[in-house]
């Protein structure tokens, strides 16, 4: 099978996605199949050959003067003709931008998907305005965004959801979801035997707290929809009653804003993200617990992630990360809500740790991998591609 993923959100510089499609790319070769980008660049077009099979097809886009990392297609006829010559047996988008019509008026003969992965709605609208309207008059005041989905959607095969979460809130607006893929994380990559006792130390020190200190770990984009003030704000509150320290990984355009925010706070500190893989993979497996803040995460990695490498989760009660909390390792809070937040961290740690780190390690064992996610697309699109084949006949 060969699929092509017309992506303007692929960039050499992104986080999620670029992760995501490189170990797609890497596992589909595994398995017989295909995978190609076709990604935009400001650069001049060229081609990108992958070692372990696959490859990416830079096309010069528009640069999208908000966020430097990424480009936005416009013009129909570098990718159409891209997709001729490429002759794919699936074709993937995921922007409802530009691609979602480029994709869908595409005459070719294959499967078309519409791959969500985000949600646009729930990442801005819904959080700009929310002290300022009820949720369903801001859906209805963004009416038109819905009614984009509903003009390019018929032209797709299906429409499918990386997690439960996004198939939920399109569903509501009455858009019909087919499918819904969870993703998965690299089996083998995470494991809650990189814990490091002395890293943990070393990272409560930090915090200016001693070993007996509980040691929370925040990961993501510094950005509104990662919700941080909500968990710094509880972590300030559990913190009086709380030997309990917090470290956020991660970078982005309100970097400054939390820097300020933190200034005041003896245990809570910011570090860049850590790239190198098995530094970060043994961070991640010496804290005491995963934090999250946003409640529109679509699926929820990061948390998949946590509990593989043997972290209990404290995660708001909306979104994607929600969808992967369980009682017997997890706690979670009203989002939005610092207060709730900041009783879901009291009640964590006044669990007994032997019992709560049972239960986490179980379930560490039983976290979805992205070969089961690729697995899963991979038999999904071939039900479509001999659903086409037949009504061809």
């Amino acid at each position: 099978m060969r699929i092509v993923d017309v992506n303007e959100f692929y960039s050499p510089t992104g986080g999620g996605v670029r992760t995501y499609i490189d170990r797609k790319m890497s596992i589909m070769a595994d398995l017989g199949h295909e995978l190609i980008v076709i990604a935009a660049t400001t650069e001049p077009d060229w081609v990108e050959e992958r070692p372990g099979g696959g490859r990416i097809h830079w096309v010069k886009a528009l640069p999208l003067v908000v966020d430097k990392n990424y480009c936005l297609f416009w013009e129909a006829e570098p990718i159409t003709r891209l997709l001729d010559e490429l002759a794919p047996d699936v074709v993937e988008t995921s922007s409802p931008w530009r691609p979602a019509f480029i994709v869908g008026e595409w005459q070719g003969d294959a499967v078309k998907v519409f791959f969500a992965h985000n949600d646009n709605m729930a990442a801005y609208p819904l959080r700009w305005f929310e002290g300022l309207a009820k949720p369903q008059t801001i859906e209805q005041a963004f009416g038109w965004y819905t009614r984009r989905y509903e003009r390019f959607l018929p032209m797709y095969d299906a429409f499918v959801t990386n997690g439960p979460a996004l198939a939920k809130r399109n569903a509501a607006r009455g858009l019909t979801v087919h499918a819904s893929m969870p993703l998965g994380i690299q089996r083998g990559t995470f494991s809650p035997d990189l814990r490091d006792e002395t890293l943990r130390a070393a990272l409560l020190a930090q915090c200016g707290l001693p070993p007996e200190g509980h040691l929370l770990l925040g990961l993501g984009r510094h950005h509104g929809e990662k919700r941080w003030p909500v968990v710094i704000d509880a972590v300030e509150r559990a913190g009086a009653d709380l030997p309990v320290g917090l470290i956020l990984l991660g970078d982005g355009i309100e970097r400054r804003a939390l820097l300020k925010r933190v200034e005041g706070s003896p245990h809570i500190r910011l570090f860049r993200p850590v790239y190198d893989r098995d530094r970060f993979t043994r961070i991640l497996a010496s804290a005491d617990a995963l934090i999250h803040g946003s409640d529109v995460e679509p699926f929820g990695l990061v948390a998949s992630e946590a509990l593989a490498s043997g972290l209990p989760l404290i995660v708001p009660d909306e979104g994607g990360c929600f969808e992967i909390a369980e009682p017997a390792f997890a706690e979670t809070y009203r989002a939005r809500d610092a207060r709730s937040a900041a009783e879901a961290i009291r009640r964590l740690f006044a669990r007994e740790p032997r019992i709560l780190r049972a239960a986490t390690l179980h379930a560490a064992a039983r976290v979805r991998t992205d070969v089961d996610h690729a697995r899963d697309m991979i038999a999904y699109y071939q039900t479509l591609i001999d659903a086409r084949r037949a009504r061809a006949a």
